[in-house]
């Protein structure tokens, strides 16, 4: 069906040969040249002319329509259309298919079928009885997963046959699309966290104030500057022209630390302690981004999401819908990392200058939490999500172990929320936002630490 174009494939296709159309034979063929055959014989064998015809006949009809449906050349193109592309877990989203006949005959009947993850639900099939020479058909179905990832639909997929179900022959596009299913987020109140400090404010308004006027500093003029910025002052000065420079306001920024190490958690599936991390790792980056911060995504194998910005965050040249996006993408397809350490994301924050620090921690050990301690030193303010697997997982032996590893982490700067599962982002968030740093052993100095469950 349109040889050539993406997503087409073309009836009379001799890739598979004569061999092929003959294994396309339904139950309904095969038992008609069966039986021709056995007449043939037995009229053979008995002398009877009248069954030899007949049987001959039996065995004739199935392959001739294999033979035309062979040789049948008619041209159909496929296109599809995902609406929308990116989906977070657990909605929907509809897949539009739409046929047309390019050729000059009108089509048989045609069996419409696309590959779909099982994930996603079962296998769609349409069966479209005839389209006319220039026709077109359109269908849709949905898809729908729990589970974040990424997700190859197609190729489609043309089952052909004749009037009389003889043969069914299968012809497959050679285009596919892929369904980016995003972790689910959910809105955050606006509000100032209680562990960021002074100079790291709501994002753009706070950026101009602490960038101020432009840099009066001159420049000499370049082909194309405006020549409202001539500085006369110092184009005098220097005999040439001068230009004031223009500097580009310093956005607030924002270190978005995911711990994604295996050891660190217990368990699988959507309600699982690690899915919740990840789903407020990307509540809180989005949250970020479209309070104007500029946001880089960070995980404990030292892996951070490149951005246009300097220093790798992004949203400081990007719209913050593309970088949000770029993130997300990145967060539907992230797993466990082999890693037994922090270190790596600790060597990354170096720089002692990233900005407010949020950061969503698995079970820590005493070294590990040492490691996120000083994590917290090399950044200007902190916000900790610890989960505690062992209370995820149901293992009351083992849960309240985080008491001393948040304990730890209140003492170097971290303020601790402890939270029992079931409890929701919004709220902490919420409850974040209200907590003030008057007493150091309640929110550790201007940080904020979570443990929690995802609902």
């Amino acid at each position: 069906m349109a040889a050539g174009e993406p997503g087409a494939v073309e009836d009379g296709d001799r890739k598979g040969g004569l061999r092929a159309a003959l294994g396309g034979l339904t139950t309904r063929g095969r038992s008609f040249l069966a039986a021709g055959l056995a007449a043939a014989v037995c009229a053979y064998v008995l002398g009877q002319g009248d069954l030899l015809r007949v049987g001959l006949l039996l065995a004739v009809l199935p392959l001739v329509c294999v033979t035309v449906l062979y040789r049948t050349r008619y041209r159909v193109t496929g296109t599809r259309r995902l609406s929308p592309s990116r989906v977070p877990a657990g909605a929907e989203a509809r897949v539009h298919l739409r046929m047309e006949n390019v050729s000059r005959l009108p089509t048989g009947l045609l069996m419409l079928q696309d590959r779909v993850p099982y994930v996603l639900g079962p296998r769609p099939r349409f069966v479209l009885d005839r389209v006319e020479a220039g026709g077109r058909r359109e269908v849709s179905y949905r898809v729908r997963s729990d589970l974040r990832g990424r997700y190859p639909l197609g190729p489609l997929q043309l089952r052909l046959s004749d009037p009389f179900g003889m043969c069914e022959l299968t012809r497959s596009f050679s285009a596919y699309d892929t369904l980016v299913v995003i972790p689910r987020t959910v809105p955050l109140p606006a509000l100032r966290l209680a562990g960021e400090a002074s100079g790291y404010g709501d994002g753009r308004q706070r950026s101009l104030a602490l960038a101020g006027e432009d840099d009066i500093i001159p420049r000499g003029y370049r082909h194309g500057d405006d020549l409202r910025r001539v500085h006369w002052r110092s184009t005098a000065r220097h005999g040439e022209l001068m230009v004031r420079r223009e500097e580009q306001p310093q956005r607030a920024r924002c270190t978005v630390l995911l711990d994604t190490r295996g050891i660190a958690y217990q368990g699988a599936g959507p309600d699982s302690a690690f899915e919740w991390a990840v789903s407020g790792a990307a509540s809180a980056l989005v949250h970020m981004l479209e309070r104007g911060f500029a946001v880089r995504l960070l995980t404990d194998d030292g892996n951070a999401v490149p951005g246009e910005g300097s220093g790798g965050f992004a949203g400081s040249t990007q719209e913050s819908a593309d970088a949000a996006g770029l993130m997300l993408d990145t967060l539907a397809v992230v797993g466990h990392s082999d890693g037994g350490g922090l270190s790596r994301a600790h060597d990354v924050l170096r720089g002692g200058n990233e900005g407010l620090l949020i950061a969503f921690f698995g079970d820590l050990d005493e070294e590990q939490a040492a490691v996120a301690a000083r994590m917290r030193q090399r950044a200007g303010a902190g916000v900790a999500f610890v989960l505690d697997s062992a209370a995820w997982a149901g293992d009351e032996d083992g849960a309240g172990r985080a008491e001393e590893r948040l304990r730890r982490l209140r003492e170097s700067g971290w303020t601790a929320v402890p939270v029992e599962p079931g409890a929701e982002l919004p709220a902490l968030w919420q409850l974040a936002g209200g907590m003030r740093t008057d007493s150091p052993s309640a929110t550790g100095g201007g940080s904020t630490a979570f443990t929690g469950r995802w609902s």
